[in-house]
């Protein structure tokens, strides 16, 4: 299927690292224009020479998302270099305090994580809407993540702040549906990856005296599916959600997480 997305200008925040690169990797190559933001612009830059992308056909910013002036700007420009901009998929974000009860977790580590899963999309997002709402025409996918569906003990801080960021989104869609934009959120479920394979695995593993290998398999048959979600996975739903084979869906939830969250 042609999802018809070359030459449309997507601007991706958080697109060098982790599946940030895998989406920048699949919207490259569709042929889009890329508008990349974040704050290691020397990553970003690499990820490009990797990539072989066209001279012209990227640009990089380096941003702070909780500041919505630096927002604003990096919208400003890619809208004066490329004319428009078609999507935005908002990547960026963290982890916040891991294993800490609520009572355990300060306030500072709570507005932290709050600051940046919520507000760095709620800037973005405002800064690309006029220009989508002038030229009737916008896709913004939010990646979120499954402990935003239904919470997490130990885990306070993310769930939060993914759980305010689904509001968020399906805030923006009820708004912004009668001028052609579609808003709606990614929810990855645990991505293999270092992270997993060095940190949930290794701790498992430890926790229960089995292998590495043991406890990503454990991992795994929790899921309907029965093996855990790729960067692929995360990027390739972030692909439908932009193109105009969605372009009935908006203000859903949609899980990639092998069926676990939903089941």
């Amino acid at each position: 299927m042609d999802l018809k997305l070359k030459d449309k200008v997507v601007l991706i925040t958080g697109p060098a690292k982790g599946m940030g690169a895998s989406i920048t990797r699949a919207f490259a190559e569709e042929g889009c224009k890329l508008a990349l933001v974040g704050r290691d612009t020397g990553a970003i830059g690499q990820l490009i020479e990797t990539l072989q992308i066209d001279d012209g056909a990227a640009l990089v910013f380096g941003c702070d998302l909780t500041d919505a002036t630096q927002c604003q700007a990096a919208a400003d420009k890619t809208i004066e270099t490329f004319g428009r901009v078609d999507v935005l998929v908002n990547v960026a974000g963290g982890s916040g305090p891991m294993g800490k009860t609520g009572a355990e977790t300060t306030p500072e580590e709570f507005d932290e994580i709050v600051t940046l899963n919520m507000h760095g999309c709620f800037h973005t997002i405002r800064a690309v809407m006029p220009a989508m709402m002038e030229q009737h025409y916008g896709k913004i996918v939010n990646v979120g993540g499954t402990f935003g569906m239904h919470g997490k003990a130990g885990r306070l801080g993310y769930s939060a702040s993914k759980w305010g960021l689904r509001g968020i989104t399906k805030s923006f869609a009820l708004e912004a549906g009668e001028h052609n934009i579609n808003v709606n959120y990614v929810a990855p479920g645990m991505v293999d990856g270092p992270r997993f394979r060095d940190k949930v695995c290794k701790t498992m593993a430890a926790k229960l005296g089995i292998s590495e290998a043991e406890a990503a398999e454990r991992h795994a048959a929790d899921y309907a599916l029965k093996r855990i979600t790729a960067d692929e996975d995360v990027a390739n739903a972030c692909l439908f959600l932009a193109s105009d084979v969605s372009r009935q869906i908006t203000g859903v939830d949609l899980p990639v997480d092998g069926g676990w969250a939903a089941l």
